[in-house]
Parts: structure tokens; C-alpha cells; sequence
């Protein structure tokens, strides 16, 4: 029996997570907490950070202390991630001062990232915090006022749990061009744009102990005073970790709510399409992407128009989306014809257009649920393809690929991905996900292990997902259709962007 455990917990976008693990790596109990995502009107994505963030984490602990029996005592550290970024303001206390605005999916300050790139001549998308910033300083005063510090999201609940706010400096480089990925610090000229220095996180390496559990904190989770807790990081970070991207050309693909791609560099790199910026420790480099949908997009379907399958689950038959894949697999190739963009929230990366819109083309009336689902599934392969080939286009061509996330439970999806793409995956045999990286990257932290590289052992991978190279050839054709869809319609989205903002509802709608 191990004597030290570790716990790691993430918070995401449609649910949280979290595992105790012991020193070798086994999990002793796990928990989720399924939640919300309120978009209050088109362009907007926030998480209620005391109702959602605080009030899973607080759960999960006592789930995973009721579960697994243990001693509080006996967990050595405690890792988290959140999505990323995602910015917070909070009081004197450390309370929230209003909803978290989330990552990219989160299109509103659009005006703030112009004046930021004509300011400084850096280029921006809304994946980026300091304009989010910006756009609360801005907008809502009274908010505002009473600010006294921005956190994100991993450092909201290293805050509630030590007192201490800190961003890892692998999510700090959210906020560039405020944060100097060179210097690891806070660009004082700036402040006047964005916020006063005074008022942002201390950057620190993912691993280092930011502070412990205080005694107010072990009363709310169960946890033991004085455990330590780690900076922690963003959530596609620790998803990398929990896959074993620890090489130079190792590429991680995680396919969550949206798909992030993390490719480890030999150096720091400065590129227009994607973010360059430092990794989780000291002379570690990464380049990362992502699409603004992925998983939301297979979640949107199935709640609103896969009713059977959904009914059929909850009398105790096959999970919904098992029996959503198993329809799309009666399409063919091609769903018949039929092109899906899956811009449904504008697009990240490489596209960083948040007007891009969903699209549907080569409907007839033929057409079935079946081609469609195949169709929205089949987007998503294009979609990761565009990002591999623009990757490559900057010189930066992955030479393995780590797949994590939910859709990689998914085989039929998983193989059209690598079908269109042309792309052989590996797929970990353990997939708890970003909690069980927070939970290595904890052990990282106390010292049980001296370095990311020795997370090898604790991951295993399955047999490769194989690319049909007969499929690539046809998909080829719809690819190029894809992204031509895109440059002939894009000033329409933009301005079919207008009028949806023009009537737009000012109530919060929960999409679940």
C-alpha cells in the first residue's frame, strides 16, 4: 500500500473532473460533476465561478475523500486546471465580482483586441484575456470599482484554497501582448491599457507550490490544512501531460468541447496563426492552436435533435451519442454530398475569425439525420486537418500524434479524423484526462518525481488509429470544397453577424 497520494482536479467546460492517484499512478477513486455553460447573448461565454467552479471542486474532494477512505493527511499535492483562459475579477476577499468570461468561444471584445493590436502592433484573436480585460474595465464600471485583483481560472481556486494568486506561465501567455512571454512578467507600460500591475496574478512555473491549504479552505473541501498546492495550469496543459507529450515533434490533439493542439518546439517561436509561448517548465517550448467547437457541436446535436437516442438512454438503453455514431456510420463517405463548417462559435485557430458561422451546404431533401451527424462529425476532421497543414506551412510538421479527450471514446469519429487528415494517432490507454495530469504534475510539485519526462510511466498507449489511404484520396475533394466554403462566404458571415447581434436576447440561456 502507497503511504502519499496525489489529487488532481480540472474544471472544463460542460463538467468537472478529478482522481486521486497514488505515487505509481493508479487511480484509487474518481468523480465528475456534470455543469452548465451560459451564454447570456450571441458572442458571450461565461461560468458562474463561486456556483460552478468552487462548488464542483469543493464536491469532487469530498467525493474522492468519502470514496476512496483515505486519510487527508495522506495526499502529498494538489494540482488544477481550468479552461483556458478565462478571466475573473474578484473583491478584497476573493470573491467573484461577476461570471467568468471564457476562452474563445467568448467573442465580445472584439473593439478592445483592434485598439490593442493598433497599440502594440501585436496580433490578437479572442482566445485572448487582456482584451477581456479591457472590456470589463470598460463596460462595466461598477464592476469595475470594486475590483481588486484578476484571476483565471486555475488561480480562482489556488486563491480559495491558499490565499495566493498565481498564473502559471504557460496560461499567462493568454494574456500577451500585457504578459512578456521573455521577460516571464507583466509589461508595466500596458497597465494603463489593461489593468494595474498590482492587480494581476504573480507568474510562477506550472509545478511550484504557490501556497497550502488554509484552515478556512479544509473546512469547505475536507481537505488537510497545510496540504500543498501547485500553480497549476490550463487545462489542454495538463490534458498534454496526461497523454505523455514530453519530445520535441510531439503534437497532443485534445478533443473536448472544442479540439486544442499543443506541438512542443525546440525553441520559442513567433508565428501569425498560432501562439508560441514557454511550457510548463523552464526551457520547455510549445506552439498551440485550437478550433472554437468540437464536442459542443456532437453535444448541440444530440440535444436538439437527437430526442430517440436520448429517450432510448435514459430507459437504460445505448448511451445517445453510441447510437448517434452508430447512424452516422450508415452514411457513406462524404455524408452523401453534404459540407459542414463547424464555425458555429466564429473559429480560432487558423482562421481567428470570430464572425465565421456554421454552415450546412448540399442539403436536399434526401438527405437524412444520419448524413447529417456523419457530416458534422466529418467537419471536425477538416477543421484539424487545416490546422496540421497550416502548422506545417509555418515549418512546424509533427512527427507523433497524442489523441485525448471524450470524442477519442468515439472509434467511427476517431477514424474519419484520421482518414481525412491523413494522420496516425495515439490514443492513451488511461483517458481520465487534464485531472490526471493535474495529479502528476501535483507529484512534480512536492518532489516524487524531478521532471515531466517521468510521466511516461505512468501512461500506456493503445493501438494506433491508422489512416485509409483510398478514404484520404476522396476526402481530399471535399477538403479543398471546405475551405473554399469559408474564403467565398466569410464578408456574409460577418455581416449576418450584424443582424444577429442587432436583436439580440439579453436573458441567459443554459445549453446543458
Amino acid at each position: 500500500m502507497e503511504n502519499h497520494y496525489l489529487l488532481g482536479v480540472d474544471i472544463g467546460t460542460y463538467s468537472s473532473k478529478g482522481v486521486l492517484v497514488t505515487e505509481s499512478g493508479y487511480i484509487v477513486a474518481s468523480s465528475i460533476a456534470e455543469h452548465s455553460l451560459s451564454i447570456p447573448e450571441p458572442g458571450r461565454a461565461e461560468h458562474d465561478a463561486e456556483k460552478i467552479w468552487w462548488s464542483d471542486f469543493r464536491r469532487i474532494c469530498r467525493d474522492l475523500l468519502a470514496a476512496s477512505g483515505i486519510d487527508p493527511l495522506q495526499i502529498a499535492g494538489i494540482g488544477v486546471s481550468t479552461i483556458s483562459p478565462a478571466v475573473v475579477p474578484v473583491d478584497e476577499a476573493g470573491i467573484a465580482l461577476r461570471p467568468a468570461i471564457l476562452y474563445g468561444i467568448d467573442t465580445r471584445a472584439t473593439r478592445e483586441i483592434k485598439e490593442i493590436e493598433h497599440t502594440t502592433g501585436v496580433h490578437l484573436s479572442s482566445q485572448f484575456a487582456s482584451p477581456k480585460v479591457m472590456w470589463i474595465r470598460r463596460n462595466e464600471p461598477e464592476v469595475w470599482a470594486r475590483t481588486r485583483q484578476i484571476v483565471n481560472g486555475s488561480g480562482f481556486i489556488v486563491m480559495r484554497l491558499t490565499g495566493e494568486n498565481t498564473v502559471d506561465i504557460y496560461d499567462a501567455a493568454a494574456f500577451i501582448p500585457y504578459f512578456d512571454v521573455h521577460s516571464q512578467g507583466w509589461v508595466a507600460e500596458l497597465s494603463s491599457l489593461v489593468a494595474p500591475v498590482q492587480m494581476m496574478p504573480r507568474p510562477t512555473w506550472t509545478c511550484e507550490v504557490a501556497g497550502r491549504v488554509t484552515a478556512e479552505a479544509a473546512r469547505a473541501t475536507g481537505l488537510a490544512t497545510g496540504t500543498p498546492v501547485i500553480t497549476g495550469t490550463a487545462d489542454a496543459a495538463a490534458e498534454a501531460i496526461s497523454a505523455g507529450l514530453t519530445d520535441v515533434g510531439d503534437l497532443m490533439v485534445m478533443y473536448g468541447s472544442s479540439t486544442f493542439f499543443i506541438l512542443l518546439t525546440k525553441e520559442l517561436l513567433a508565428m501569425k496563426r498560432f501562439w508560441g509561448g514557454r511550457f510548463l517548465s523552464p526551457d520547455t517550448y510549445m506552439v498551440a492552436g485550437g478550433t472554437a467547437t468540437a464536442g459542443s457541436l456532437t453535444r448541440w446535436f444530440r440535444d436538439e435533435f437527437g430526442h430517440p437516442e436520448m429517450a432510448n438512454e435514459r430507459a437504460g438503453g445505448q448511451n445517445a451519442y453510441e447510437a448517434l455514431a452508430s447512424l452516422a456510420s450508415s452514411s457513406p463517405l462524404g455524408a452523401r454530398g453534404l459540407l459542414v463548417l463547424p464555425y458555429f462559435s466564429g473559429e480560432r485557430t487558423p482562421l481567428h475569425d470570430p464572425y465565421a458561422k456554421g454552415m450546412f451546404f448540399g442539403l436536399t431533401l434526401s438527405h437524412t439525420r444520419s448524413d447529417i451527424y456523419r457530416g458534422i462529425l466529418e467537419s471536425v476532421g477538416y477543421s484539424i486537418r487545416h490546422n496540421i497543414d497550416a502548422l506545417g506551412e509555418e515549418g512546424c510538421r509533427p512527427s507523433r500524434i497524442l489523441a485525448v479527450g471524450g470524442g477519442t471514446r468515439n472509434p467511427f469519429w476517431m477514424q474519419i479524423v484520421s482518414n481525412i487528415a491523413g494522420i496516425r494517432q495515439l490514443v492513451p490507454e488511461q483517458q481520465i484526462g487534464a485531472s490526471f495530469g493535474d495529479a502528476f504534475l501535483a507529484g512534480v510539485g512536492v518532489g516524487l518525481f524531478s521532471d515531466l519526462k517521468h510521466v511516461s510511466r505512468w501512461v500506456r498507449l493503445k493501438e494506433p488509429v491508422q489512416p485509409d489511404p483510398a478514404a484520404q484520396k476522396v476526402y481530399d475533394d471535399f477538403y479543398r470544397l471546405y475551405l473554399e466554403l469559408y474564403t467565398r462566404n466569410a464578408a456574409a458571415m460577418r455581416e449576418l453577424s450584424t443582424f444577429a447581434y442587432r436583436d439580440a436576447p439579453t436573458r441567459t440561456t443554459e445549453i446543458r
